[in-house]
């Protein structure tokens, strides 16, 4: 018979989950209004983009901060070689979707803007499937 999770693990995945939830969708948002904005508001983009990552990099600290509280309570040691390496590679792609997302929020070049976005949100995609997975495997 499966278990509730306890109130502290309800915690740590409902922030983790939600914090996915603005950094992941909010790009996919946020770039589905650009074109419009492009032709008819140009002078908006910055102010969206300054309004997006006021609330994308706090969530991306969340995002940050769960992970590294959920590896703290999970003893990785016992856990197969498979799971192990999907662990791994969330957590370097979650740092290349943040290394690509400031790219695109610092670049000065329209495509270091363009490029950034593009990877940060690809990889942002990847980390999101990557925990689906480790989290169906606990």
């Amino acid at each position: 018979m499966t278990e509730l999770a306890s109130t502290l693990d309800t915690v740590r995945v409902s922030l983790h989950v939600l914090a996915a939830s603005i950094w992941v969708g909010g790009q996919f948002v946020v770039g589905g209004v650009v074109s419009s904005l492009r032709a008819t508001h140009r002078d908006a983009l910055p102010l969206v983009a300054r309004a997006f990552g006021r609330l994308a990099w706090p969530a991306f600290a969340v995002l940050v901060l769960t992970g590294m509280w959920s590896l703290a309570v999970i003893d990785v040691t016992s856990t197969s070689t498979g799971y192990q390496v999907a662990v791994l590679a969330k957590v370097l792609i979650a740092i290349a979707a943040g290394a690509a997302a400031a790219i695109h929020s610092y670049g000065s070049t329209r495509a270091a803007k363009a490029l950034g976005g593009a990877a940060s949100a690809v990889l942002s995609v990847v980390a999101l499937v990557l925990g689906v997975l480790i989290s169906s495997g606990t």
